[in-house]
């Protein structure tokens, strides 16, 4: 669970803030009661990048791969066929 803390908080806090993060849990700050920006682990923030560079077309290979052994799914689903997008039915009927 992500820990929240307004950003004067955060500052006066950071090296607190970078351990979190740094053992896995985000840190989430506030501004005003609103958050604006989170800590991540790096580790994280590698796979965060390559999840929204490959965007939502990208599909199943989007998010495939990043662990021993991923490189023959990852390259399978590239190979594979889109369908097409699926057609949203009409909740107001």
């Amino acid at each position: 669970m992500a820990r929240t803390l307004s950003a004067a908080n955060a500052k006066a806090r950071f090296a607190d803030c970078l351990r979190t993060a740094e053992q896995g849990e985000p840190v989430v700050i506030t501004r005003h009661g609103k958050p604006v920006a989170a800590l991540v682990a790096a580790g994280e923030l590698k796979q965060l990048e390559r999840l929204r560079s490959a965007g939502p077309e990208a599909g199943l290979v989007g998010v495939a791969g990043g662990w021993k052994g991923s490189e023959e799914l990852v390259q399978a689903l590239a190979r594979s066929r889109r369908k097409g997008s699926r057609r949203t039915p009409r909740l107001d009927t």
